[in-house]
């Protein structure tokens, strides 16, 4: 075997153990943390909880997964409020017809859509990717043990500019959603939505 080989043999080895010892070390980080699939599949929207505060360092963890979304031309057209007092998130819950819950959530996280930092400055990319950067909001909630759902802002003009009034979002900013965040009493469960009529293979 030639020098070249044996040292190609090497390299390969090194970043496989490279990469053994990262997976092991971020699973001790938190083994309590299930796999990817386990967290898509428990989802729920979650609308009962203890009410129970969410420390800053869960929060923060939320958020960090939110922007770790996929985003067009990795623009980033997203801004995150994050909401733990009281008197604003029952402000918010006298407010919005569809997010009562937040009475009894420890806190809430309102995902915003900026349009002037999107692709070619479109709306359309902006939602898609504030939809995204949701959507990992949610798994994040759902795999550290928590509770959220989507309580839609957009696209009601009443709610959205509620949202703005109490949290002072600027005219020019889409409140997407407010995410309610808290310590499930275990009311809510996940529903199985696998449906095989609507999947097309090849061709529709």
């Amino acid at each position: 075997m030639g020098r070249k080989n044996i040292c190609k043999r090497l390299v390969v080895a090194a970043v496989g153990l490279c990469l053994g010892v990262a997976a092991t070390a971020s699973a001790a980080e938190d083994p309590s943390i299930p796999d990817a699939l386990a967290v898509i599949h428990s989802r729920k929207s979650v609308r009962h909880f203890t009410g129970q505060p969410v420390s800053a360092d869960l929060l923060n963890r939320i958020v960090r997964a939110g922007m770790a979304a996929p985003t067009a031309v990795n623009m980033q057209p997203w801004s995150f409020v994050v909401v733990t007092d009281r008197a604003m998130l029952d402000a918010l819950a006298a407010g919005l017809p569809y997010a009562k819950m937040l009475d009894k959530a420890g806190a809430a996280i309102v995902v915003c859509a900026l349009p002037d930092k999107a692709f070619q400055k479109k709306t359309e990319f902006a939602i898609i990717d504030a939809s995204c950067a949701s959507e990992n909001i949610l798994l994040a909630i759902e795999a550290l043990g928590l509770g959220g759902v989507w309580t839609a802002a957009y696209p009601d003009p009443e709610r959205m500019d509620l949202v703005r009034k109490v949290l002072g979002v600027p005219a020019e900013v889409i409140p997407l959603n407010v995410i309610p965040v808290g310590h499930p009493d275990g009311t809510d469960q996940p529903k199985d939505k696998f449906h095989p009529e609507n999947i097309h293979l090849e061709k529709w």
